[in-house]
């Protein structure tokens, strides 16, 4: 900022550090989004082309962001990160990417989005947040589920089916689903009952030679083989004494040693290739957590 009477200003924007040695999630909700999906005519209960962009502007935020990003959980409206300041890049994602999942659907209102910070001392209370947001998921997803049956199928008005599930339980809503509508709630999609789990896997390096099919080598293959090698080696050949066809063999010899030298130098450079992976799975329960133990490091 020039130095001016006006300067003193940049005195009220004061720091706000973060705890160190400390998780910390960055939660993103969209803001009025009951009457944004309305606007745009979102599917109910469930839109799968509006979840899929959720998670595509959630994968812009980990690659913007790696190595500090280690996990991301969505559900409806809502994705939570364990971050920092995310909110203006999931956004932007967001916008950036909405021809590619409604193509037919042109923006009618701004999607927006606000954002938090929660602090937890350690990796169960990181466990446990993410714990509490699946299980919102079921709940929500029972509740809204059931909801939109008595509406779509059961011809309800939604007076009617709010004042229908008021005061039920899980094993009731189940019950409706079950009876009225021949709906297994266990049956449905695991994106819609879990969300969505975006983690970072390692993904295996692509390798061109090892499509080729295993052959045994014939006497013939060795003739063309030697044949090939001795073309393509500048090194002039002189015809003539008896020790010229061990020197040839050995010349080939050196030249395919180092050929597959050069190969294994190259494979040890490769660096170990990672990409998102968008997964539909229990988190609540160890499974998860032990066979991705590095997220919480």
């Amino acid at each position: 900022m020039a130095s001016s009477k006006f300067a003193y200003v940049k005195s009220y924007e004061l720091p706000d550090p973060i705890l160190p040695n400390t998780y910390f999630v960055v939660r993103i909700d969209g803001q009025s989004f009951h009457r944004f999906t309305e606007i745009h005519g979102f599917e109910k209960p469930n839109d799968l082309a509006a979840l899929e962009l959720m998670d595509e502007a959630a994968k812009a935020v980990m690659k913007a962001y790696p190595g500090e990003v280690v996990l991301a959980f969505g559900e409806s409206d809502e994705y939570s990160k364990i971050l920092t300041s995310v909110v203006s890049t999931f956004t932007s994602a967001y916008v950036f990417n909405w021809p590619v999942f409604f193509p037919n659907k042109s923006l009618q209102s701004l999607p927006t989005f606000d954002g938090r910070v929660v602090l937890y001392p350690g990796g169960k209370d990181v466990r446990d947040y993410f714990a509490w947001r699946q299980a919102d998921t079921h709940v929500n997803n029972l509740y809204n589920t059931t909801f939109w049956a008595l509406i779509q199928q059961g011809g309800m008005s939604t007076a009617e089916a709010h004042k229908r599930l008021q005061g039920t339980y899980s094993n009731d809503k189940n019950e409706i689903l079950h009876s009225q509508f021949n709906v297994n709630y266990a049956h449905l999609p695991e994106r819609y009952r879990k969300g969505s789990v975006l983690i970072w896997k390692q993904v295996a390096p692509s390798d061109p030679e090892s499509n080729d099919e295993p052959h045994s080598t014939s006497a013939d293959d060795v003739s063309s083989s030697t044949a090939t090698e001795i073309e393509s080696d500048p090194t002039p050949m002189v015809e003539a004494s008896p020790g010229g066809a061990g020197a040839v063999e050995d010349r080939i010899t050196r030249k395919r040693l180092k050929k597959q030298q050069k190969k294994r130098d190259k494979e040890l450079k490769r660096e170990v290739k990672v990409d998102i992976a968008v997964l539909h799975c229990d988190i609540i329960d160890d499974a998860f957590w032990a066979k991705n133990d590095k997220i919480l490091g």
